[in-house]
């Protein structure tokens, strides 16, 4: 195994929620505007923080915590029934743990809606580490997220390969020092990620286990 250390974001490279995502932006956006913007707004900005993605549309910090709000409360209703692991992740995920490899989750959603997001995955109890928008002040594309996960695992970037479907988490990683591999099963093209330079391609998350 070439890294003792993996860590991955979630949505759209672990799960896939980009439906889920869309509805939630589309309901957030109707109850606070009234209007409606077409999906590729969202799927471009994919990775941010809730907070940096409203805050592009809010004018003042009490509407943008309203608009989390409300984005939280739907997402939540409906996130068990539309969300699902990619296929071959789970036996990815389970194989690295059997090889002896620690695993941490670096992701831009809210903490215990990610961990939630694992549970309906059936892999919660592989991940040591769970960093949560709110764990960080900066959130990816800055390397602040995965330099956390780094100091609460004890890891070092040398040992640690990142695995992200958007080009916030291959920008995130490089800026780290880690290695990193972009997931092409995710909403980004390869074109958008192939920008942010990444070390390695997974066509499916079973290419992982050959790095």
């Amino acid at each position: 195994m070439s890294f003792r250390v993996y860590l991955f974001d979630l949505d759209g490279t672990l799960i896939d929620s980009v439906e889920l995502i869309l509805k939630s932006f589309h309901h957030t956006r109707e109850q606070h505007f009234g209007d409606r913007l077409p999906d590729e707004y969202y799927l471009r900005i994919l990775g941010l923080t809730l907070r940096d993605t409203f805050k592009r549309m809010a004018e003042t910090p009490e509407a943008v915590e309203a608009m989390v709000k409300t984005y939280v409360a739907h997402n939540l209703d409906h996130h068990d029934a539309m969300v699902r692991p990619y296929p071959g992740v789970v036996d990815v995920i389970r194989e690295l743990v059997r090889r002896g490899a620690r695993l941490g989750l670096v992701t831009s959603k809210l903490h215990d809606n990610a961990r939630r997001g694992l549970r309906v995955a059936g892999i919660e109890d592989a991940f040591e580490v769970v960093i949560g928008a709110e764990d960080v002040t900066r959130g990816k594309p800055d390397p602040e997220p995965v330099l956390l996960a780094l100091d609460r695992l004890g890891a070092a970037a040398a040992e640690t390969l990142f695995a992200g479907d958007s080009p916030h988490d291959i920008e995130s990683g490089r800026h780290a020092g880690v290695k990193t591999a972009a997931a092409t099963w995710g909403p980004f093209t390869r074109a958008v990620l192939e920008a942010a330079e990444p070390d390695f391609w997974l066509e499916k998350p079973e290419d992982l286990l050959g790095l």
